[in-house]
């Protein structure tokens, strides 16, 4: 089983150590300082209390006739549709989108040659600490590695990519519609990240009592119009913003935001994706404008 993972982030580093670790061959695709910083000091990362150095091999170029059994595509929204087309000339046959994206999965099959794509999203996050991976996956029961056919049939390669991330220690699950279940994460991640912005001191959102009025609110009305929407809430625990009152909310979110996981998986990507988080605020809030219009 041969593994690409095209862009040698926080997310794609992450997956390369662990499906390294499990006996895979992986192979990471980097550019730009990063891609000296791995020639020179190959892909390091923290894992139980000490400091390894994962075995993969790193490329700056892909070439047409390199066939991977997956290439794995952890890019940002904005680098999406350039990366899937520099990919249409390869023979790979199956790229796993790891992006935060609501674009119609048609569009990007056609860029990247049709029958070839398969959503995913990915359940980790973390950052790096002197060039050294500082990440860990998220826990199942908040949210697993997420991926799933277009169709949504159950095919041979989702098959095949659970196996792989059993054998990896990967938490993940199988959705029959990506496109929806990515609609309603944005939903969630869209005012969390707000959050983060309207605060004078990111790092102690916690303690803004208005930023946490204003997200507890937004997440609240997200939901709600999602479902007036006829947009089915996936996975339904996040009905849980709809249905619970927003002055409950915002005295939860406080803890949220303080805990250990709200600064390894909410701050360091806010942060560091702030660009990336402002096109998709106006997407998704464009997103629910036109199905507003067409609710009529």
């Amino acid at each position: 089983m041969r593994i690409l993972i095209y862009g040698a982030g926080v997310i794609g580093s992450l997956y390369a150590a662990y499906l390294a670790e499990s006996g895979y061959s992986i192979s990471v695709l980097a550019r730009g300082k990063r891609l000296e910083d791995l020639k020179q000091n190959g892909l390091r990362y923290f894992r139980r209390g000490e400091t390894r150095r994962a075995d993969v091999t790193i490329l700056e170029t892909l070439q047409p006739g390199d066939r991977y059994d997956y290439i794995f595509l952890t890019v940002r929204e904005e680098q999406l549709r350039c990366a899937l087309a520099q990919l249409n000339g390869n023979i790979s046959p199956t790229i796993v989108t790891m992006a935060n994206t609501i674009a119609p999965y048609a569009e990007l099959d056609r860029l990247c040659g049709k029958g070839r794509l398969l959503p995913a999203f990915p359940g980790a996050g973390g950052g790096f600490l002197n060039g050294i991976l500082d990440a860990g996956l998220t826990p199942y029961f908040i949210q697993p590695t997420t991926f799933g056919e277009i169709d949504g049939r159950n095919s041979e390669r989702v098959e095949t990519l659970k196996r792989i991330f059993s054998k990896a220690h990967i938490p993940h699950q199988v959705v029959k519609d990506m496109r929806l279940w990515q609609i309603c994460h944005l939903g969630m991640v869209v005012p969390l990240a707000d959050a983060y912005y309207m605060a004078e001191n990111p790092q102690e959102a916690y303690k803004d009592n208005a930023a946490m009025r204003t997200t507890a609110r937004q997440l609240h009305e997200n939901f709600t119009r999602l479902h007036q929407y006829g947009i089915r809430i996936s996975p339904p625990k996040l009905n849980l913003f709809r249905l619970c009152p927003v002055c409950v909310l915002s005295r939860v979110l406080p803890a949220v935001f303080r805990s250990r996981f709200g600064n390894r998986f909410m701050l360091q990507h806010a942060i560091k994706a702030r660009n990336e988080m402002d096109v998709l605020h106006d997407k998704f809030y464009s997103f629910l404008d036109e199905r507003k219009k067409q609710a009529g």
